[in-house]
């Protein structure tokens, strides 16, 4: 299996473009979900520096370099669910995460469309392509983070809605979670999250430039 990093001599724009978008939108996850949790009553991820846009905090050097190897990452913030109190407040702190991401991509596809409208064409192919790719890679990340697997945000959320599966410690059932994700990644449930990421900022791209005619008609 080749390296991620490997693709940058016949598409650099992909690999480098795929590795700032993804920095970026993980931290800002990150980032909403540590906010969240402080209104709502848990200042854990505040106190250990979580409100911050800082990679190193946010995902950590094994994030950052698998990213740049293999073009996958992650980030965490701690999160005490008991000074959150109840389980409606846990699920909307999973939830800021991919809510972020949902405004990420909606803002994306806007700065995509505007980008089309004012750009000259000498310079706004690839700025157009950025932004739509940061869209759908936002977009990608609300699907796969809301997926109902133990420790990703879906399955708090989900919680949050069906009483018995609190009783799960999803630290327990890491093991399990790490075989559905290789199995979500290694069938074609991934080829339906990439595309459903992608359908996601489509429809917004569309839903922008409906509205950019209207003001300009």
């Amino acid at each position: 299996m080749s390296f991620f990093i490997s693709r940058i001599a016949e598409d650099p724009f992909y690999v480098i473009s795929w590795i700032v978008v993804i920095i970026f939108s993980i931290c800002v996850h990150e980032y909403a979900h540590a906010w969240t949790a402080l209104k709502l009553g848990d200042d854990t991820a505040a106190r250990n520096g979580h409100l911050t846009l800082n990679p190193m905090i946010q995902m950590g050097w094994m994030s950052l370099l698998l990213l740049a190897l293999f073009g996958i990452a992650w980030g965490a913030v701690p999160v005490d669910p008991r000074r959150l109190r109840t389980a409606a407040r846990a699920g909307w702190v999973a939830a800021a995460g991919p809510l972020a991401n949902l405004l990420l991509a909606v803002i994306f596809s806007g700065l995509m469309v505007l980008s089309a409208l004012v750009l000259p064409d000498s310079s706004q192919l690839v700025t157009v392509h950025f932004f739509r790719f940061a869209a759908m890679a936002n977009g990608v990340l609300v699907v796969l983070n809301l997926l109902p697997i133990p420790m990703f945000d879906g399955w708090t959320v989900l919680a949050a809605i069906v009483p018995p599966l609190r009783a799960i410690d999803p630290v327990r059932v890491q093991t399990v979670s790490w075989l559905l994700l290789i199995a979500v990644w290694t069938t074609p449930a991934g080829f339906w999250i990439w595309n459903s990421g992608t359908a996601i900022a489509t429809q917004m791209g569309l839903g922008w430039a409906h509205l950019a005619k209207l003001f300009m008609a």
